[in-house]
């Protein structure tokens, strides 16, 4: 017995499934046909066959006492970053600074926050390098919290491979770019002396984008110069010591000629009838003119700035389309600008660490 006929409107409704699942699968088909191929990333270049990297490879080998083969082998290894050159040209003539925005990214709730967790727990550190060394603790505080959080962000690059693209492939758009690549050749240089002597594998460290290592950020002749074993257990550790940390932000302060007890700024107004602005301002942040002559050019201090016995220098910071702020920087303040040659850094970290002192204080 043959089966039953479906009704006519079943066997439409079959048929025109059947065509719909028949032209969905050809247009899916389709699609991916017209989708192309993820494109695989470019390999790596790394600097074995760079005859201008090995032939650097040999020179620092000769000037570090170091084994030719073994660095060679360890610059060869290193790879070419593109985004490390960029990053070292410095920003478009015309881009505004913005002082009240550059102190935001700063003085900050998390900031503040993660300054005064470290205060507490490294309190004796602190006291023992302020008597030792004559810095201030807010001042180390504060270092150490502008350039990595305190240790929360001590980059991510591989210091090889950033110190070696900097080292052969330096911008030649800098202006300044024969002085600055040669400063990084000689950093790679230090860095791989570095690392020979401490057991360290030079391709494992990361660091910042210039090669700047831990949580002070050392370049690695700072490292060599400054660093100290400030917990006494026979090693210097930057990435894993708060308290070699500590030590050696305030013996670096002490090497570049910190005066323990003087102020790093005072407030200064203006004189409109006796205001030279250009010649105030054009020692840059070197301390330059003398109480009487910064006040004969139309700067004007008030209080203990006037009892001031060394130099000073007019600090401008430009602040966007709004007035820019001034203060009149001493000798204190050009040492801290040896960290890292800004006025602006400079008073980011000054003000965060006065800020995290006032919160451990309860002022």
């Amino acid at each position: 017995m043959n089966p039953p006929l479906p009704s006519p409107r079943l066997f439409c409704r079959t048929v025109l499934c059947a065509l719909g699942l028949l032209i969905a699968a050809n247009a899916w088909a389709s699609s991916r046909a017209a989708k192309p191929a993820p494109q695989a990333k470019p390999a790596p270049v790394r600097y074995g066959d760079a005859p201008a990297a090995l032939a650097l490879a040999d020179q620092i080998a000769q000037q570090q006492g170091l084994d030719a083969a073994w660095v060679r082998r360890h610059i060869g290894a290193a790879q070419r970053l593109p985004s490390v050159a960029r990053l070292m040209l410095p920003a478009p003539q015309g881009t505004p600074k913005n002082w009240a925005a550059y102190r935001a990214r700063f003085i900050e709730p998390v900031r503040l926050a993660a300054g005064q967790r470290f205060w507490a727990a490294h309190r004796d550190a602190l006291a023992r390098a302020e008597a030792e060394y004559g810095v201030p603790a807010s001042l180390i505080v504060g270092v150490i919290g502008v350039e990595t959080l305190y240790g929360q962000h001590t980059g991510n690059f591989r210091v090889i491979d950033a110190l070696t693209t900097l080292a052969v492939d330096f911008p030649a758009e800098h202006p300044r770019a024969a002085a600055r690549q040669q400063f990084f050749r000689d950093e790679l240089g230090h860095y791989l002396r570095l690392t020979q002597q401490q057991g360290l594998d030079p391709q494992a460290l990361r660091g910042s984008y210039a090669g700047a290592m831990g949580w002070p950020q050392f370049m690695p002749s700072s490292w060599a110069q400054f660093a100290v074993d400030f917990d006494g257990n026979g090693r210097i550790d930057l990435f894993n010591s708060p308290v070699d940390v500590i030590g050696s932000v305030a013996n670096y302060f002490k090497a570049y000629g910190w005066q323990p007890g003087q102020p790093t700024h005072y407030p200064v107004a203006f004189d409109a009838v006796k205001l030279d602005k250009d010649a105030l301002l054009a020692p840059d942040i070197l301390p330059s003119f003398s109480v009487e002559s910064f006040g004969a050019k139309g700067a004007v201090l008030e209080g203990p700035a006037l009892q001031h016995t060394g130099k000073l220098a007019l600090i401008e910071l430009q602040n966007g389309e709004a007035p820019a702020s001034y203060l009149a920087g001493t000798d204190n303040f050009y040492v801290v600008t040896r960290y890292n040659w800004s006025s602006y850094y400079a008073l980011a970290v000054i003000e965060l660490g006065l800020a995290v002192q006032g919160l451990v204080e309860g002022k």
